[in-house]
């Protein structure tokens, strides 16, 4: 298994209890194609370096994660048609 991290913004102006709904969606993504979610590091509110469909803030999460290689792909298909997602990524950690 390998390690991973991913960046997700969310959209800021919905509210608290949806963006948690936004995240725990996101974590159940990754445990259903086969990964293990370690840490969940929330950033809050952060300023956008540009405007993402009319908005210039988004709530900003880190979430790390072991998963086999072909996990990643599946997790961003499903991430890609999630409602109040600005953007995402998903890069592979060093061993180091």
């Amino acid at each position: 298994m390998n390690k991973y991290e991913l960046a997700l913004v969310v959209n800021a102006k919905i509210e608290d209890d949806a963006r948690t709904a936004v995240v725990d969606r996101a974590k159940e993504y990754i445990a259903r194609f086969g990964g293990t979610v370690s840490e969940v590091e929330e950033w809050g509110k952060q300023r956008l370096a540009y405007e993402i469909q009319k908005m210039s803030e988004g709530f900003y999460y880190f979430i790390q994660f072991e998963a086999e290689p072909e996990a990643p792909v599946e997790i961003e298909s499903q991430l890609r048609i999630m409602d109040n997602v600005l953007r995402f990524l998903i890069v592979r950690k060093d061993e180091n």
